[in-house]
């Protein structure tokens, strides 16, 4: 048996499909590959081989930490342990997400008159929600004032009585 023919019996057993569809797809015997499932952990009822497969390819570490992950047995294959580690990583290697020129948009801010781009929001006005606020809310504020994207909320009091 070669590997190509090992890998797809192992992908179409984790599909759910029995011996005799797998033998007529591969285009071995039945007996060969109940061998196969027999021999590599992926003899018995699917739900169950679904439920406690490894799979080789799944990391068992952190991306981002190195921490060990535990999943949940029916749950896909997870690269983070948790979702602080998942959004500092992505933050950190933003050249990494695939994003399609057509759904990035270049805008003015209506309030500090920067321009910013955003990724699949046409609509978008601000380019801070710090600038939503100052616009929204504190409209005799100073239009040339620009607000520092760090500043939060409770700082902008001191902004508007500084300008």
């Amino acid at each position: 048996m070669t590997e190509a023919m090992a890998r797809q019996i192992t992908q179409l057993r984790m599909k759910g499909l029995g011996y005799k569809s797998i033998a007529i797809v591969v285009g071995t015997s039945r007996e060969n590959v109940r061998y196969f499932c027999k021999t590599h952990g992926l003899a018995g009822d699917v739900e169950q081989i679904k439920a406690t497969f490894k799979d080789e390819n799944a990391p068992s570490r952190c991306k981002f930490c190195g921490k060990r992950i535990e999943r949940n047995p029916k749950s896909g294959k997870k690269l983070f342990c948790s979702d602080e580690c998942r959004r500092a990583w992505w933050k950190q290697h933003p050249e990494k997400s695939v994003h399609s020129q057509e759904a990035t948009y270049t805008f003015e801010c209506a309030y500090c008159k920067r321009y910013f781009s955003a990724y699949g929001n046409k609509f978008r006005k601000y380019c801070s929600h710090d600038c939503y606020v100052m616009d929204s809310f504190w409209k005799n504020g100073n239009l040339n004032h620009v607000v520092p994207k760090s500043k939060i909320r409770a700082g902008i009091k001191d902004i508007v009585l500084e300008a």
